[in-house]
């Protein structure tokens, strides 16, 4: 932004106890784009959109509106507290200057298993992608043999994250660039696909009225396949506070973060819906089982043929590029954050900041290490993989709950300082939103970690560990994280290299509560 004074930003980060290391030089649109990459609707329709539809036919089109209701609370909430607080690791550092430190040390870490998990995650989304384009992308196998796929998808998934590593430890410049095309290319794909679709549409919009009679498969009625189908949606739409997570690479980041993780989550909200209802209106068989088993591409190539649709599976693949780059950023500022807060053991070395290209290098290979390890898990155990990553969605919410549940505490008993005038602020309306968000997160907790065979064990092997995968894992995962706690708590306060010079004496490690 040319002509912007960087001296403000710059006080009030040292005002919160940081002296500023990063490049500040990320503006309203890379902002923006690094929430929109991260969100990746065009990622998530070609994993899930296939699942979806089978347990809820057309008319699972109406759970994506109830997931983007639904986020749009943390959204909010979010964006006020960003106002506040615009610090690297979004729920970690506003955890902290809300709660105590063992809930912002928790809200941290639940987010960085959830960031390192769904990194992986969406590496494997290659493979759903690339060798549908051309069997060249077969590198083991042909897709025959048994185990072709679970192979073939890690070894394309780790070359991706190689790729996003390599990027990563260019610098913040370089980053930006190729989030920006990713975030342009993705946009411009998907308003030329939903504009295909349209031409191409073999009914009207009151498709999505159509339960294909999936009601019949639940004791609840369609009830039941809504709460199955917000699963897209959560799986999608979770992430938009990355676009926060980068407060101290972003010019003028009070103004401009609580922007970014609003129009990022509405963007992709909106672009989602509509790609869902074109689809549906396009399709030829609404009853075809290849749309269980094919998904968005299977659509895609049957609409609009073989070279068409090849074209926007090419836009896809970078869309997933761009999604992992995301996540792994996000992983990665999170581990930087409570690292420069001694909250890891090694912090030191984990917190460290190239001199010559302004990156956390550690994490960032830390990440990408922990994420390939994850890929291989799935070549051998494909299920138990679908668990963990199921668990991704719980781990994020656990994390937002974490948040928003102080949060609402403030608000509802009138101890929270609004901000200054011309930011921005929920008003009155704050404790009524915050409150929603923390029966969304806990509604949507026991909806996703529900032990339903369909999600955490659909085939053989059959193992009630598998089934009830979405409680233990994450129990399981949080329960190591809280015990690594323990270890640090007495150690925890910002490591002097970090500390801004007024600070640097006397920090240890918690910025003035929100309520004083």
């Amino acid at each position: 932004m040319p002509g912007y004074d960087h001296h403000a930003d710059d006080e009030l980060l040292a005002k919160l106890g940081y002296r500023q290391e990063l490049t500040r030089s990320l503006g309203q649109f890379s902002t923006f784009a690094t929430g929109f990459a991260f969100i990746s609707i065009l990622t998530g329709m070609f994993l899930l959109f296939g699942f979806t539809y089978s347990s809820g036919g057309p008319a699972s089109f109406w759970a994506w509106i109830v997931a983007l209701g639904g986020q749009m609370l943390f959204a909010l909430v979010f964006a006020e507290l960003a106002v506040k607080y615009p610090l690297t690791g979004s729920v970690y550092n506003w955890a902290k200057h809300i709660t105590k430190p063992a809930v912002a040390w928790m809200a941290g870490s639940s987010m960085i298993l959830a960031l390192v998990v769904s990194t992986a995650a969406v590496a494997l989304a290659m493979q759903a992608i690339l060798p549908s384009i051309s069997p060249v992308f077969w590198i083991y196998g042909d897709g025959t043999g048994p185990n072709d796929a679970s192979v073939n998808s890690v070894i394309l998934g780790a070359l991706m994250l190689v790729g996003t590593t390599i990027v990563l430890l260019c610098g913040t410049k370089v980053r930006a660039m190729v989030n920006n095309i990713g975030v342009t290319v993705e946009l411009v794909a998907a308003l030329a696909l939903m504009v295909l679709l349209l031409v191409h549409a073999q009914r009207g919009p009151s498709v999505v009225m159509q339960t294909n009679h999936t009601e019949s498969s639940y004791s609840s009625g369609y009830l039941g396949a809504l709460m199955l189908c917000l699963l897209l949606g959560l799986y999608v739409m979770w992430g938009f506070d990355s676009a926060t997570s980068l407060s101290e690479e972003t010019i003028n980041p009070r103004k401009n973060g609580p922007k970014a993780i609003i129009r990022a989550l509405l963007a992709s909200g909106v672009f989602g819906a509509f790609l869902i209802l074109l689809a549906v209106m396009a399709v030829k068989d609404l009853s075809s089982e290849d749309i269980a088993s094919g998904g968005l591409t299977y659509i895609v190539k049957s609409t609009l043929g073989d070279t068409v649709g090849d074209v926007f599976l090419v836009c896809g693949a970078f869309a997933v590029f761009v999604c992992g780059m995301a996540n792994q950023t996000g992983a990665v500022n999170l581990m930087f954050a409570m690292a420069r807060d001694n909250a890891f053991p090694g912090s030191r070395y984990v917190s460290k900041v190239s001199e010559r290209i302004k990156v956390a290098v550690v994490p960032t290979v830390m990440v990408g290490v922990l994420a390939v390890g994850i890929l291989l898990v799935n070549m051998g155990q494909p299920q138990i993989f679908l668990v963990v990553s199921g668990c991704t969605i719980i781990l994020a919410l656990v994390s937002y709950l974490l948040v928003v549940a102080p949060f609402a505490m403030l608000r509802v008993t009138g101890r929270w300082a609004r901000p200054e005038k011309g930011y921005f602020t929920l008003g009155k309306l704050g404790p009524v939103i915050a409150v929603l968000a923390v029966v969304w997160a806990v509604v949507m907790i026991v909806n996703i970690a529900w032990p339903r065979p369909v999600v955490y064990n659909p085939a053989e092997p059959f193992h009630f560990y598998l089934q009830w995968g979405g409680v233990l894992a994450p129990a399981i995962m949080l329960g190591l994280a809280f015990a690594v706690y323990l270890t640090r708590r007495g150690k925890l306060g910002v490591l002097a290299e970090h500390a801004a010079p007024v600070a640097a004496s006397s920090s240890d490690g918690r910025a003035e509560r929100a309520m004083s």
